[in-house]
């Protein structure tokens, strides 16, 4: 052992006593990185995502004997921040359904990487997360670094700190589970409630000498889960009851099938659908005619029967359900471990995977019998109402006294994208006070369409970028505000962008401020001194870089935007440079 290893490690922090004296590892057997990498080709990882900490060179180690000795396995990439790795994970799995392996370092790398794991535990996106701690400090003959000892440690272990944002949070404690806690924690993440799962593997477990256990096979995909025939029947004659049913939906989309079989549903019974603000994907067509925009009110205060499909939080205040409703709640886990207060005010619950469960449902509802004179009367009032003319400028979600007279209207702005981007194009959502405009006006008609981002700001270009990567041939466009724009890691996305060749369209509703913060002052202090003064605290956004010249040094395109006339010149060079390989940032001066 080294002076350096005897001392416990070099005064710079490196590693410095990972020369000699190990269990494993280095005398070129295969420890506990191995395991990891043996885990990921039986779950079926196909990448990991790293923001890089020195533990993980076992890891790194077996990645370098994978490719020398051309084994099948995961793809591997490092990204320059951690929030990065984390939501090129998720955008990943929201395309494919097949959850990642993220690799951070120790505490610090998992706090940089909470934002977007959280968000990963709102959306329901599986992943395995891990990062590392020494448990001997250089006390036994495995030389983890000094910097475990001095900086890195934490009280209770980094599984603790990862427990409130993560579905499950353990350690492992020795290599010869390190395997069988991978699997596990693989196939957690993927059961419902589908969610991030985080594994703390010391440093001197990844470095111990593994052997391959003799009964490791691949992993199975997961059963259906669908409720029973006496459940479903009894839902069906509530559903073929009812004379005024409406549906709310929220997230069905996400689910495999669920954006079919919800379609399938609604038009057995011509029930009216109703997708809210709160909707995070596109869960049904916004141009089919059973499509009822994303209004609740009227509906639910006229209608007999609600029938909440994966739809969390249906009412606000959360006491609001309708008094004379009966509710019908149709979700693989209605209440979310993950939400502190949540009111669903159910009659009846199906629980069970999404599409299954649907389509059993529609197969009971043509069992029991269905009231064609009912359904007779909903279809009418469905044309009587898609007769009606549109209202102008829905959606727009503004408040008084928050616009301006100069550039272009964000409506404007996804009539025109709706209209250039490829029918199959996904649109990633980052938007605050834009999204009701985003999601009414988009229109999307199809799975993955559009996905909003959920959890804390920051997350936008790298679940693009996620999307991107799990499908390359895809045009994928992020919409973001500007505030939200400038709280992503934008150096270390845009470096992505460039160097994985995943070509993105950004287009930024620039409004020069953060308005949804404006707009919370404004109702609680609508007469206020700061109206009356014009003076706003946590507000102004004037003094932001040039975020079109951001795309310069990578050698992208940037554009801004402030003509209504220049829009669709401007949106049109932005694809031709997208579809041409190169990504466009589009930075648009909207009117409010």
């Amino acid at each position: 052992m080294t002076q350096a290893a005897q001392l416990g490690g070099s005064d710079d922090g490196s590693d410095g006593g990972l020369d000699g004296g190990l269990d494993g590892g280095l005398d070129g057997g295969l420890d506990g990185g191995e395991a990891i990498l043996a885990a990921c080709r039986d779950v079926g990882v196909d990448v990991v995502f790293c923001s890089s900490g020195s533990e993980w060179a076992p890891v790194w180690e077996a990645l370098a004997r994978q490719r020398r000795d051309g084994t099948p396995g995961p793809r591997y990439i490092d990204l320059m921040h951690e929030t990065l790795a984390v939501a090129m994970s998720t955008g990943y799995t929201l395309a494919t359904g097949r959850p990642q392996l993220v690799l951070l370092h120790a505490v610090p790398g998992l706090l940089q990487g909470a934002n977007g794991i959280h968000g990963a535990l709102l959306t329901g996106v599986p992943m395995v997360v891990a990062s590392a701690e020494s448990t001997t400090y250089g006390e036994t003959g495995t030389d983890p670094g000094s910097q475990w000892y001095r900086n890195l440690s934490i009280v209770g272990g980094p599984q603790a700190v990862a427990a409130p944002f993560t579905k499950w949070s353990t350690q492992v404690g020795d290599v010869s589970t390190a395997y069988g806690h991978f699997v596990r924690a693989a196939e957690l993440a993927r059961r419902a409630p589908a969610g991030p799962v985080y594994l703390n593997v010391p440093m001197e477990v990844l470095l111990q000498p593994w052997s391959r256990p003799a009964a490791a096979r691949p992993v199975p995909e997961p059963g259906a889960r669908v409720s029973p025939r006496e459940e479903l029947e009894r839902a069906a004659r509530l559903l073929t009851a009812a004379r005024r049913p409406v549906i709310v939906i929220e997230s069905a989309g996400r689910h495999p099938g669920g954006f079919e079989a919800l379609v399938e549903f609604a038009e057995s019974l011509a029930i009216p659908v109703i997708e809210p603000q709160s909707a995070v994907c596109a869960n049904f067509p916004r141009t089919h005619k059973l499509h009822r925009g994303g209004d609740a009110t009227a509906l639910l205060a006229e209608a007999d029967l609600i029938v909440l499909v994966c739809c969390r939080a249906p009412y606000y205040p959360p006491s609001n359900r309708p008094a004379d409703s009966q509710v019908l709640v149709i979700d693989d886990v209605p209440h979310r471990p993950y939400i502190d207060y949540q009111v669903l005010g159910a009659d009846q619950y199906l629980e069970g995977d999404i599409a299954p469960t649907l389509r059993a449902l529609t197969e009971s509802v043509h069992t029991v019998g269905v009231d064609e004179e009912l359904v007779a009367g909903r279809e009418a009032e469905v044309h009587e109402v898609a007769a009606r003319p549109k209202q102008a400028g829905a959606g727009a979600g503004v408040g008084v006294g928050t616009g301006s007279a100069e550039g272009i209207d964000p409506g404007d702005v996804v009539d025109l994208l709706r209209e250039l981007l490829d029918p199959d194009a996904a649109v990633v959502d980052e938007t605050i006070t834009h999204a009701r405009t985003v999601q009414q006006r988009l229109r999307a008609d199809r799975p993955g369409r559009y996905s909003y981002v959920q959890g804390g700001l920051g997350q936008g270009i790298g679940v693009a970028l996620g999307v991107k990567l799990a499908d390359p041939e895809r045009e994928v466009a992020l919409t973001v505000g500007d505030g939200s724009f400038l709280y992503n890691p934008i150096v270390q996305s845009l470096s992505a962008a460039k160097n994985l060749d995943l070509p993105l369209l950004i287009v930024v509703f620039n409004n020069r401020q953060y308005l949804s913060m404006k707009l919370n002052h404004l109702r609680f202090y609508p007469e206020g001194v700061s109206v009356q003064t014009k003076d706003f605290r946590g507000v102004d956004l004037s003094e932001q870089p040039d975020l079109a010249a951001l795309a310069a040094p990578f050698g992208m395109l940037g554009l801004s935007l402030s003509d209504p006339e220049d829009l669709r010149p401007g949106l049109e060079k932005a694809l031709q440079a997208v579809r041409a390989g190169t990504t466009a940032i589009v930075d648009i001066r909207v009117t409010r």
